[in-house]
């Protein structure tokens, strides 16, 4: 199958968009993959921290809010009070859809169950502002929910470190692959712009000597180009302009050595002038092309 120097050159374009293609997409392949890591910490165990930091602060609000109150001996901002309580129990049902470790969902259940119980009782203390008994149960309520919250935080913590060094590592192992993969792709693309280099830059180089040694009236020099492509066929071509002026140039000195002292006709002279006139021109026209080669290099 003949293959033109124009669909080599095309193939190996294609074949370097190839190897930028495949960088590219293990890159982005690593990129994303980092990427859905570091989303997940931040998805999954930060959240989880910042609720358990929000109800902690929402049963701070309303434990000082109740104490003040008894001790200014007023009562108790019930708006405040029962907005914070919605905030917690929003707090409460996030960080109940997002359990992500082993235990943390028997631990969200065990401070729904606590915290039920201290809504409870902070209602009673607003429709029963003096009751001290009430006070105190509450004051126990909120200190073992604050110690679940910590524990809840500690949970997450502790997987936030791990998934924060899985992803180091893995950051470090994609980084290591994809060094190796660029290298290996640079090598190869390397060798190939080498290789494809030379070979147009070796028959380039033997045609502009073959032209060089027609130029010097060396009508034996021949061309033979491997392949099936334009430079085959140009050594082909320029084969057979050497062979015919090899035959030309013979037709025209061996009569003149047979004809040696012997007068020619007018007829032979104009003859013999024409055809020396046709090969000083060839020549001249490829000195030009020479010269036009050698400027441009």
């Amino acid at each position: 199958m003949k293959r033109s120097i124009r669909t080599k050159f095309l193939s190996g374009m294609i074949f370097l968009f190839l190897i930028i293609l495949v960088l590219s997409v293990f890159s982005g392949y690593y990129m994303n993959n980092l990427s859905d890591k570091t989303s997940a910490i931040h998805k999954e165990n930060y959240l989880s921290i910042v609720y358990a930091r929000e109800m902690s602060s929402g049963i701070m609000n309303i434990n000082q809010e109740i104490t003040t109150s008894l001790l200014m001996n007023r009562n108790s901002d019930s708006l405040r009070i029962v907005k914070e309580l919605q905030s917690i129990s929003i707090s409460l049902l996030a960080a109940k859809n997002n359990v992500t470790e082993p235990g943390e969902d028997k631990l969200i259940s065990a401070i729904e169950s606590e915290y039920t119980q201290y809504k409870d009782s902070v209602l009673k203390i607003i429709q029963s502002p003096k009751s001290a008994g009430g006070l105190l149960y509450l004051q126990t309520k909120s200190g073992h929910l604050n110690n679940q919250f910590v524990h809840l935080s500690e949970i997450n913590g502790r997987a936030l470190e791990a998934k924060t060094e899985d992803a180091k590592v893995s950051s470090k192992r994609a980084s290591t692959q994809m060094t190796i993969l660029a290298s290996l792709c640079f090598l190869i693309g390397m060798s190939f712009t080498f290789s494809f280099a030379s070979y147009f830059s070796q028959r380039f180089f033997q045609l502009h000597n073959g032209i060089k040694e027609i130029v010097s009236s060396n009508y034996d020099k021949r061309l033979f180009f491997e392949g099936n492509d334009e430079f085959y066929e140009i050594s082909l071509v320029f084969n057979e302009m050497a062979e015919k002026l090899k035959k030309n140039t013979r037709k025209i000195f061996e009569p003149l050595k047979e004809n040696a002292g012997k007068e020619f006709s007018t007829d032979a002279l104009q003859e013999l002038k024409t055809a020396l006139f046709r090969i000083k021109s060839l020549e001249e026209q490829t000195a030009a092309l020479i010269s036009r080669l050698e400027k441009k290099e």
